[in-house]
């Protein structure tokens, strides 16, 4: 999972294989979505119900799915859940915990039914709360307009049956289209059927439904959707589709035969920014779909830029977990689950491809490559890097290990960047992390599952020791990486020099501005300690920021004047107008920005050229 606009998040899939009793397999599961009749900003679930001899029988909505390493408990935006016989009778309901119900004479249990709450309108207004459910993950409920169906949020399962087909159908309106990877087997305008083998593959295949806005593309076999859904029309589909097919099709040359899948979708949900609507930006990765979450009021190259970096992390995961995966994912328990100790490999190598492919494929420039090793080198420095990546990943759900999440797409990108370099060298240039990664896959597999505890050997027995013993130091060990060793290898540097810092942000985190709720307008936080910027040109703390350089601004566009302001130039003219105790007032001046020490890698030895070359560009 990758968190974005400042924090990103990701990602997965999961299969179930837990062995099914006879009475099981003689069962499918039927549920219906209902988008047409929306009452209260609800939704009704109707599910019927397997055959059992038990006189009991147990419903779950997950506690947790692949990707999100959080407990999210989506049981909570469960209402008024009945169970009925085959006569309409009401059954004796027990709810066992947030996410469980018990039902009691299950033998004459018919079907149950309940009301859905969407995530998205109780995000508190970060999408980050501790409470809120990542907006990728979660659901939206507009009647009539649109709907976010991650099916894990509407659809739970019956104990013991897991593993049987479920079809799952939704009465949608007919100005509405399900955009999805899966197939729809009903050729009515209202009425979507999908068939899935078992509950894993349905929970790994959203929908999202809104009016059609959607193109289609090919890259080496590969058939490619993007859906977007634009609550106010800046953006379509067929607007950020040239930039998505050359990044997809860099992709799919980059990982060469490793990749396999026929059909993949981007399904782009553009927030408003209102109260209601979702606030935690990033992208929520499955086998053959990538649900993302970003604010509409990007700009184009902003969003642009947002998109190749998510979605390019989120499609990598193709690769691992998607493929290469422990017992613990292939066997995920959705109310119960045990976390594996390699999430340095699920999202670090992931992170590590997302850029080493844009270097690779010629994308970026070396320069930006290294300015993007050197800001994961610097943000993994404000994490605990004593603290050992397996035990921090097996235990991810809690603290302390739970804070130190983030640092899988710091330090653990790193970790794929050391192995890689590692293998180069060893190998005189010829092989990378790339081929490691496509001999574990021929190893294992989507269907094979290693055993956690074994996976070092085995990378050790496909690569060189030296690995082995980085993987035991730095993985599993709590030592410091130095990194400066691994980047001498291919005649790199690094060091530190002074950079622009974020005008509006002190220490990359704390505003210097706030939004008046009642009247949208941008003002400086009082009592503050304002930096240079604000400093030279004399705006101080309660000041309202009507207008810069004659461009008007408020919390609709707030978005593009950071934006711009991380484009301005020292000395560059500038104009503000603002209001100061209730009066308008002009402030002209020159830029003058905040800079701060940041982590620089550069060439300084050319003789280590041959390897370079094959590191980035093999």
């Amino acid at each position: 999972m990758r968190k974005t606009l400042i924090v990103f998040a990701l990602t997965s899939l999961f299969w179930s294989c837990k062995s099914i009793n006879n009475e099981s397999k003689k069962n499918i599961i039927h549920a219906n979505i209902n988008l047409t009749e929306v009452k209260n900003d609800q939704v009704l679930v109707t599910v019927n119900a397997p055959k059992t001899t038990a006189d009991e029988i147990n419903y779950h909505i997950p506690k947790t799915v692949p990707g999100t390493y959080s407990e999210d408990n989506y049981g909570k935006y469960i209402e008024d859940f009945k169970a009925f016989d085959k006569k309409g009778n009401l059954l004796a309901v027990k709810k066992t915990d947030e996410n469980s119900w018990t039902i009691s004479k299950a033998k004459s249990l018919s079907k149950i039914t309940y009301l859905v709450n969407d995530t998205f309108d109780t995000e508190k207004g970060t999408g980050f709360g501790q409470d809120d459910v990542f907006s990728p993950a979660g659901s939206n409920i507009i009647a009539g307009e649109n709907f976010i169906v991650n099916t894990h949020c509407f659809i739970g399962y019956f104990d013991n049956y897991l593993a049987v087909p479920y079809q799952l159908s939704v009465t949608h309106p007919e100005s509405l289209w399900g955009a999805t990877s899966m197939t729809d087997q009903d050729s009515s305008n209202t009425n979507d059927l999908f068939v899935t083998s078992r509950y894993a593959e349905l929970v790994e295949n959203p929908i999202m439904y809104s009016k059609p806005d959607y193109t289609t593309f090919n890259v080496d076999g590969m058939d490619i959707q993007i859906c977007v859904y634009s609550p106010n029309g800046k953006y379509t589909a067929e607007s950020i589709t040239p930039e998505m097919k050359t990044m997809m099709t860099a992709q799919k040359h980059f990982l060469g035969k490793i990749n396999a899948t026929k059909k993949y979708s981007v399904l782009l949900y553009l927030s408003s920014l209102k109260e209601d609507d979702a606030h935690g930006f990033g992208a929520l990765e499955h086998p053959t779909v990538t649900t993302v979450v970003l604010p509409e009021m990007m700009e184009k190259d902003e969003l642009v830029k947002s998109m190749m970096d998510v979605v390019s992390h989120e499609f990598f995961h193709i690769v691992t977990p998607l493929t290469i995966h422990s017992k613990e994912i292939q066997d995920f328990d959705y109310n119960a689950p045990k976390m594996s100790e390699h999430l340095w490999m699920y999202e670090g190598v992931t992170e590590y491809f997302a850029n080493l492919f844009q270097i690779n494929q010629g994308l970026i420039s070396e320069a930006d490559f290294y300015d993007r090793i050197a800001e994961k080198i610097e943000e993994a420095k404000a994490l605990n890097d004593t603290m050992s990546f397996t035990k921090m990943s097996a235990n991810v759900l809690k603290e302390p290990y739970k804070a130190q999440y983030l640092n899988v797409y710091q330090k653990g990108a790193l970790i794929g960047m050391c192995i890689d370099i590692i293998i180069r060298e060893k190998s005189n240039g010829e092989r990378g992390i790339l081929d490691l990664m496509q001999k574990l896959s021929n190893e294992y597999g989507v269907s094979k599952a290693f055993n956690d505890e074994e996976l070092f050997g085995k990378i050790t027995e496909l690569t060189y020791p030296e690995v082995g013993d980085f993987l035991k130091t730095y993985v599993a060990g709590t030592t410091p990486i130095p990194y400066e060793v691994y980047l001498a290898k291919v005649g790199l540097s690094k060091s530190m020099i002074k950079v622009p810092a974020p005008v509006f942000l002190k220490d990359n985190k704390t505003p210097y501005i706030t939004v008046n709720p009642n009247n949208n307008e941008i003002s400086v936080i009082p009592n503050s300690e304002l930096n240079v910027f604000f400093d030279s040109l004399g705006l101080k703390g309660g000041d309202v920021i009507l207008a810069i350089n004659n461009v008007a601004y408020s919390y609709e566009n707030i978005y593009d004047m950071i934006n711009q302001s991380s484009k301005w130039k020292e000395n560059e003219s500038i104009s503000i107008k603002i209001k100061r105790k209730g009066k308008e007032e002009s402030l002209k001046g020159t830029v003058k920005l905040p800079y701060v020490d940041a982590e620089h890698i550069e060439v300084t030895d050319d003789s280590k050229k041959q390897l370079r070359e094959a590191w980035l560009k093999a």
